[in-house]
């Protein structure tokens, strides 16, 4: 089949970029909750006179510093994406552009990085840093996707109204992010103990969010029981399940940190458990669409009926 191309080096880097960024959020989580967000103070050295951190710095400036090489790495692979897209044979420039979209957000989370640090940890540069990295997760989750995928149309497998749902389940997940950010910047770990918070009252956004997280999950039970009810592929009806097991895992989390006061190590659970909402959101949406390497085999014609009569039989 000459349009599906050798992605064997293509399809492991995409998924290493997407866990890369994945994890770039929970070792950030890890620098806001232990208070290192000015662990290294200058940006982008990490003090006056050294790129790296100093045993004066303890263990602050270590996981600030470890934050800032983790962005390094993710940066190289990024890279490795985009050299790997431009070799495939054949070209698809679909490939391409997402992995330059992903390799230019790096930068721009390193701009976003330092301007948080010189900002003293502003909680709205800080949320911005987060949302980027949620952006990221996107594309680099369409760059692994779309390596399985070929380059014909898109068809959806399910009717047209649940598509439509699915999109408006992901605009309440996005939406659930930002409030969610939105609370942490109202919340008591800001990164370091002199960091100014957004001002906002608290308890009112947190209800927010947790009235945003009701909706979500209303949606996505609701999107789980239509895809049932119209007999989707049961690949859809598996990501939309899995999508309302990860919500409510997630809530419960959201809840018991809420209620204990924010315990350090359920916030940072909770961090990781946002990105996987977030992936198994995304996961529902390509689930119920695909784009095929070949357009199917057309149905056979019917045999054509002879229009002669059958020769006479000789006559004895």
């Amino acid at each position: 089949m000459p349009e599906v191309s050798n992605r064997t080096l293509l399809r492991p880097l995409a998924l290493a970029s997407l866990t890369a960024n994945i994890a770039l959020v929970v070792t950030g989580a890890a620098v806001r909750l232990t208070g290192s967000g000015l662990g290294c103070p200058t940006w982008p050295r990490c003090t006056e006179e050294s790129y790296t951190t100093t045993p004066e710095m303890g263990i602050n400036g270590v996981i600030e510093f470890g934050n800032r090489v983790l962005g390094i790495v993710l940066g190289l692979i990024a890279l490795a994406c985009f050299v790997a897209a431009l070799l495939e044979r054949p070209r698809r420039t679909s490939l391409v552009v997402l992995a330059l979209v992903a390799g230019l957000g790096i930068p721009g989370q390193g701009v976003i990085g330092g301007i948080t640090v010189l900002t003293d940890l502003n909680p709205w540069v800080v949320g911005l840093h987060f949302l980027l990295s949620m952006a990221l997760i996107a594309v680099t989750y369409a760059l692994w996707k779309r390596t399985f995928e070929g380059d014909r149309p898109r068809r959806s497998l399910v009717p047209a109204p649940l598509p439509a749902l699915a999109r408006l389940t992901a605009v309440v997940s996005a939406a659930v992010l930002v409030l969610g950010v939105v609370v942490t910047g109202s919340g008591p770990h800001a990164g370091d103990e002199n960091a100014k918070r957004n001002g906002l009252d608290p308890e009112a956004i947190s209800q927010a969010h947790a009235d945003a997280v009701f909706l979500l999950i209303g949606l996505s039970v609701a999107l789980w029981f239509a895809l049932r009810a119209v007999r989707a592929p049961g690949a859809a009806i598996r990501a939309a399940g899995l999508l309302v097991v990860v919500e409510l895992a997630q809530g419960l989390i959201g809840f018991v940190q809420y209620f204990t006061h924010l315990p350090v190590l359920l916030v940072g659970a909770h961090m990781l458990g946002a990105c996987l909402v977030w992936v198994a959101t995304l996961n529902v949406l390509w689930r119920l669409r695909e784009r095929p390497f070949h357009e199917p085999p057309a149905a056979p014609l019917p045999a054509e009926h002879p229009t002669t009569a059958p020769a006479p039989a000789p006559v004895a």
